[in-house]
């Protein structure tokens, strides 16, 4: 049975409704797509792309280029592209949890998002640090960032942490899931039966035996021991500047950064058009465009589809693959 994915936009003044109209200029195979969005938004962004548009029912069948059915999201303000408005947050957080309830309830299998902008949100009322926290919130689990593309996977220890609050927040306990989840995300949603994640050290040199900072002797590497211990390939901690090499990755199925500027420079240097950014944990696939709401490109027809059109195609794939082993 094909997929049923949420589409989420994201910031409506943004490069986000746009790609959603050019994702939709190809009937699909591998799933069926339901946006959570702003009708008004939506046609605006065909008519600044000359870019057929039709949106259907959610119960309507998507045949032809540019059918795409629609759960109406209303905006609060009219959108102008380029220019971000408070007023219109509450609708991009209700699109969002719209979509994960959706999928929570079992009438839907995965979520694409697109980009969300952080500043009108929180001007808008709603604390809001990014979609991967909110919709783990909302499901009541831990969750992981984990960012790929086709040279590596990149998982996060850490996420949206001023640098100063980072070596508090390397604990052994929150390593512990954080390597559990993403060990058992890589064997459920990716089918790899026993993967191997190259742990990065949180200091130069991964600490040079203390000389450099203590938090590997005494948390990284007593983990990583107890964790090999309970069956777990797990190799290091490696230092950052090395771990890269391509030599070194092919013997890796993912690799564990401890804060968000130490893995994923690397990983969109490497390819960043078709990078993506997959929430692991969730009770279902969430995956969501790895590029910002581009406010200089809204509008003006020039903005590369091709990270949602690989965020589509992954969600359509681990939503097939849950399908499969359920």
């Amino acid at each position: 049975m094909v997929p049923q994915l949420a589409l989420v936009p994201g910031e409506p003044s943004g490069v986000g409704p746009e790609l959603c109209v050019r994702l939709v200029q190809q009937p699909r195979s591998d799933c069926r797509l339901l946006a959570f969005a702003d009708p008004d938004t939506l046609r605006a962004a065909a008519a600044a792309l000359d870019l057929p548009l039709n949106l259907l029912p959610e119960d309507a069948h998507a045949s032809a280029p540019g059918d795409l059915r629609l759960r109406d999201v209303r905006n609060a303000a009219p959108c102008r592209f380029g220019q971000p408005d408070p007023a219109n947050a509450r609708a991009v957080i209700d699109a969002l949890l719209g979509a994960g309830q959706a999928c929570l309830d079992g009438r839907l299998d995965g979520v694409v998002t697109g980009p969300v902008h952080k500043a009108a949100i929180n001007e808008g009322g709603i604390a809001y640090s990014g979609t991967t926290e909110l919709l783990a919130r909302q499901a009541g689990v831990e969750v992981v960032m984990m960012l790929a593309n086709a040279h590596m996977r990149v998982a996060l220890a850490t996420t949206h942490l001023p640098l100063r609050a980072v070596p508090d927040a390397i604990t052994a306990a929150g390593l512990r899931t954080v390597i559990g989840t993403t060990h058992a995300a890589l064997r459920r949603d990716f089918g790899l039966e026993r993967p191997r994640i190259a742990v990065l050290g949180l200091n130069p040199h991964a600490g040079e035996d203390g000389h450099l900072g203590r938090e590997e002797l005494d948390v990284i590497i007593p983990l990583l021991e107890r964790l090999r211990g309970e069956g777990l390939d797990l190799a290091g901690p490696l230092p950052a500047d090395t771990a890269f090499l391509p030599a070194r990755l092919r013997g890796f199925d993912a690799v564990l950064a401890m804060y968000h500027d130490q893995g994923l420079p690397v990983l969109k240097y490497s390819g960043f058009e078709q990078a993506v950014n997959v929430t692991l944990g969730l009770p279902y696939p969430r995956v969501a465009v790895d590029h910002g709401t581009a406010l200089d490109l809204a509008g003006k027809g020039t903005a590369d589809p091709s990270s949602l059109q690989a965020a589509t195609a992954l969600c359509a794939r681990l939503a097939a693959q849950r399908k499969i082993i359920q």
